[in-house]
């Protein structure tokens, strides 16, 4: 067996599970740009093929399920450790059991992708709610993320459907890139602050407006700093225009 590397994306990663049945049997699966190459292990670079990719991509839907694929997505798009193992795991179960695969909560190889699913559907909808716009000088809608998973693709459609007459940007500042979208069409592009217009005027009034609000309906006395976090945990608070 031989570890595989691939340039990180979700093509690349369904060519190793093309390559892992058709060539060498994969001992793991590696983006390219975080292996740490060891004397003990033997490993070959594989270029993302689109062909084979949708080979993978269609076997996975009709012998497992269109569901089983999108949760397979939904995880790769994760932060959690070694997830490509995980969903070669699952992916090799699911070939055997079929749709029945995610019936089987026990199993040591389905466990830990439902939870790592749960976590990334966890943050996109906890961000549907915590998000924030402003308005930049150009008309723009734009907001900061920082999530702990890759969730812009699950963000767009809902933002997209709910200001289809605004143009406005998401931009995941961990990744460097952003969702852009205007009348319910949307698209992801490589994204920094550099080229970004400054707040408009107004936009800097409501803010200031917004926090002399937020103080002023809080009651001190019913303060409940540890109930706060759990419902809008620290590390999303540094864009929240309120605080």
């Amino acid at each position: 067996m031989v570890d595989y590397l691939y340039d990180g994306s979700f093509e690349g990663f369904l060519t190793c599970i093309y390559d892992h049945y058709y060539k060498e049997k994969a001992s793991g699966i590696f983006s390219s740009e975080n292996y740490q190459p060891s004397m003990l292990n033997l490993f070959i670079e594989v270029e993302t093929d689109g062909e084979k990719a949708s080979k993978v991509y269609t076997a996975i839907e009709t012998k497992i399920s269109s569901y089983d694929l999108q949760r397979i997505y939904r995880v790769f798009l994760s932060s959690i450790d070694n997830r490509e193992d995980l969903l070669l795991n699952y992916i090799r179960l699911g070939f055997k059991e079929g749709s029945k695969i995610s019936l089987l909560h026990g199993n040591p190889y389905v466990s830990p992708v439902e939870k790592a699913e749960k976590k990334v559907t966890f943050e996109v909808h906890r961000l549907f709610g915590l998000l924030r716009f402003s308005v930049l000088e150009s008309g723009i809608l734009y907001a900061v993320i920082d999530p702990d998973h890759d969730i812009l693709e699950f963000l767009a459609d809902h933002f997209s459907d709910r200001y289809k007459n605004d143009p406005f940007i998401i931009h995941d500042q961990r990744r460097n890139k952003a969702l852009v979208a205007q009348s319910g069409q949307w698209y992801i592009t490589d994204f920094t602050e550099k080229t970004l217009p400054r707040l408009s005027k107004n936009e800097k009034e409501y803010r200031a407006l917004w926090k002399e609000y937020f103080q002023s309906i809080a009651i001190k006395e019913r303060t409940n700093p540890r109930c706060q976090k759990n419902f809008m945990p620290v590390r999303y608070w540094k864009h929240l225009t309120e605080i």
